[in-house]
């Protein structure tokens, strides 16, 4: 693949499975992929390094991490991260990276996400921030976001039931639905995040939500199901997805965006992946 215009490429971590899909996007799309990659001191200890496409990436653990970007900073000018490690550790890289004026584009879900804006905000390093890299997933997401702003409490009274499945070494909560159940508040149902169903058996997954076998090990699945006050009318949303590529593809989406609005120095620096489908910036 011939190299584009566009930033040197870090990712954390490549030992994920959804971090190495997008380090694997991102050489696919003719970005330099830096050889090195943060990750948890027991990982860089277990694994070792690793390949991506044919390219060795060394690990580094958090205690020499600094030291490691420092040089990195300086191999490799106008770098920039992208971000798919763990819930819990989603503040504390946002702040690292704040700290170190690195832009990033932060795909992990979970973490104190008012926080992780406050804190990007107040740095004024270059960022986008999204549960959701999906584009097609994120027009869903705004369109719904659309209707609830020109008719909220359209749907008042309702009753919501919102079930998502992914592979059971997503922890957390889907940021997704958490995005969708804010957009059914505002039309008028009371729905509170709690209530969302998490569906991470693999019988439960087969036999209930409809996952193909095969995807067991990478996908997402959401129904959203509405039911009027005396059952006799009912609406159902769904978004299916199985693997990791439309994620990994956005993202790399979203390093072209966001060094484009680097290179054009604009005020505006903290964005959502709404910001880059509004921008046409998809390949």
């Amino acid at each position: 693949m011939a190299k584009i215009d566009g930033p040197p490429v870090m990712v954390n971590a490549c030992t994920g499975k959804m971090g190495n899909a997008v380090a694997e996007a991102a050489v696919r799309a003719g970005l330099q992929l830096v050889p090195f990659s943060f990750t948890g001191e027991s990982e860089a200890v277990a694994i070792g390094n690793i390949g991506v496409s044919g390219i060795p990436v060394e690990l580094v653990p958090p205690e020499v991490r600094q030291q490691a970007l420092e040089d990195v900073r300086r191999d490799y000018p106008g770098l920039i991260i992208i971000d798919y490690t763990l819930p819990q550790a989603v503040n504390d890289n946002a702040s690292f990276y704040s700290r170190n004026g690195i832009p990033f584009v932060m795909g992990t879900t979970g973490g104190d996400r008012d926080q992780l804006r406050a804190d990007v905000e107040a740095s004024g390093v270059y960022a986008v921030i999204a549960p959701q890299m999906g584009k097609q997933v994120v027009a869903f997401q705004a369109t719904m976001q659309m209707m609830a702003d020109q008719f909220p409490g359209a749907f008042a009274g309702y009753k919501l039931e919102v079930e998502e499945s992914h592979q059971r070494s997503k922890v957390d909560t889907s940021g997704t639905a958490k995005a969708i159940v804010a957009s059914f508040r505002q039309l008028g149902i009371h729905f509170a995040d709690n209530e969302i169903q998490k569906v991470r058996d693999p019988m439960a997954q087969v036999d209930h939500m409809h996952v193909p076998e095969n995807a067991l090990q990478g996908h997402a699945f959401h129904t959203y199901s509405l039911r009027s006050p005396d059952g006799s009318v009912g609406f159902q949303f769904q978004h299916n997805v199985c693997g990791r590529e439309i994620y990994a593809e956005g993202s790399v989406d979203a390093v072209l965006f966001l060094y484009q609005q680097i290179q054009q120095q604009t005020q505006q620096r903290l964005f959502s992946m709404i910001d880059v489908l509004r921008a046409g910036a998809m390949r």
